[in-house]
């Protein structure tokens, strides 16, 4: 099979496991936007490599195809594991961080260098432009020779090899080596690699590709999402929440809090990394710093203009001029920053979902799920219903129990168990007027 019929397909293959041509579209014209250094940072772990070369090799090559250049930095962590055992050396780990004896350097050096090019090579392989980067990015110091040995603890990125590689439309493959101003190589842990990294070029996404496909509860289930401002101090104190994984949420938060507010960090497999960027459900967990979202049951202590502004902002029509005399809330969710907001009345005894409303840049950093999370919580029933064609419908559809489809709306609920309560919200969508009016010019 030639190069670009395996792409061609590889292609199909990821916008099928996708949501609508609208949402990526919407996420596309996002990210192009961003400068192109500025897109994303994915951390590479060795067992990634191992395991799941194809399908990384797939999800960055198809970035690639629709004009977003990743930057990939990887480790290589069981394969050092394997080939300095083989020659007698035990691995050892002081807080974590591998210890690198002076003997041990010239198999790091190997083997990253060696995976490095297997990825590259890989990429080629489906006619990708990629470019391998050994050294000339992290300048490093000894972090502290009698303790680890040869690691490194980075003091400057150089950008110059990574901004060659990005003019050139290449994707840049790092490899976690450093030096001192002396030209010593220092073996450098590939988290940390990450984070200076992210803090030198403050990207818009940082990726963590994973085997598990995100961070699990206490349950075993992947996390959809994390808001950091509201959720980091119940969930540290959870009992399952076991240390390498507590390690890490602290990590991503010390990240998050020097980046700006857009950026994000998402966790997932390789195979699922497009439908992570590209639609609002996304795939593994969404890190975000975040920002608290508010809860009123009045339209008292709401900026009704700010409030306006963002639905109409939201779905691209005028809000009826009476609309906040017209609709007596329920419960009203909205974000400190208004960014986004929920809008719920009582209708046939339920709470019925009027307004949804998430500005396109916060829907990338999945402030609309966290603020629908916490709306959930809150309402155990909830019906509402959505224009045919709308591009969040693929999210309604996962968080709904059921959906009725009639003239012009899909009407959707959740918590919902009798007939005949479903039967009267479907026949209450139908008769409901619309509030919202011509498409703003």
């Amino acid at each position: 099979m030639d190069a670009h019929k395996q792409l061609r397909q590889t292609i199909v293959r990821l916008l099928s496991s996708m949501g609508s041509a609208k949402e990526i579209h919407q996420y596309l014209r996002r990210f192009s936007q961003v400068d192109a250094k500025r897109f994303a940072v994915v951390k590479v772990g060795g067992a990634v490599l191992r395991d799941d070369l194809e399908a990384l090799t797939s999800s960055l090559a198809f970035l690639q195809q629709v004009g977003l250049t990743p930057i990939v930095v990887h480790g290589a962590g069981p394969q050092l594991d394997e080939a300095l055992a083989s020659i007698g050396i035990d691995k050892q780990f002081v807080d974590g961080l591998r210890v690198t004896p002076t003997a041990a350097l010239a198999v790091v050096r190997r083997v990253l260098q060696t995976q490095n090019l297997k990825l590259v090579e890989a990429l080629q392989a489906v006619d990708a432009r990629a470019t391998s980067i050994l050294s000339g990015v992290f300048e490093a110091e000894f972090l502290d020779r009698e303790r680890y040995g040869l690691v490194g603890r980075i003091q400057r990125v150089e950008l110059a090899p990574i901004e060659a590689s990005l003019r050139a439309s290449s994707i840049p493959v790092i490899a976690s080596l450093g030096e001192t101003q002396a030209g010593q190589i220092l073996n450098i842990n590939a988290d940390f690699s990450a984070n200076q990294l992210v803090h030198a070029l403050q990207p818009y996404k940082i990726i963590f590709l994973t085997g598990t496909g995100g961070l699990l509860d206490g349950s075993g289930r992947v996390m959809d999402s994390i808001n950091l401002s509201t959720e980091y101090v119940e969930l540290m104190t959870q009992p399952w929440l076991h240390s390498g994984m507590r390690l890490k949420i602290e990590q991503v938060k010390k990240l998050l809090d020097d980046l700006p507010l857009a950026s994000s960090v998402s966790i997932t497999r390789p195979a699922e990394l497009a439908k992570e960027l590209f639609t609002h459900r996304g795939s593994g967990t969404l890190i975000r710093r975040g920002e608290r979202v508010l809860p009123f049951d009045s339209w008292e202590g709401i900026d009704l203009d700010r409030l306006r502004r963002l639905i109409e902002h939201s779905f691209g029509r005028k809000l009826a001029v009476d609309y906040f005399k017209q609709i007596i809330p329920y419960r009203v969710y909205i974000s400190e920053n208004y960014r986004a907001a929920l809008v719920l009345t009582q209708e046939q005894g339920h709470p019925y979902l009027d307004k949804f409303a998430v500005l396109d840049e916060a829907q990338g950093e999945g402030l609309g799920r966290a603020a629908w999370q916490i709306m959930r919580e809150h309402n155990p029933r909830l019906f509402w219903r959505s224009r045919h064609g709308n591009s969040v419908n693929p999210f309604y559809y996962a968080e709904a129990d059921g959906f009725y489809k009639q003239a012009g709306w899909k009407v959707f609920w959740y918590g919902l168990q009798d007939f005949d309560a479903i039967k009267s919200c479907v026949a209450h969508c139908a008769a409901r007027p619309t509030t919202l009016e011509e498409r703003l010019s």
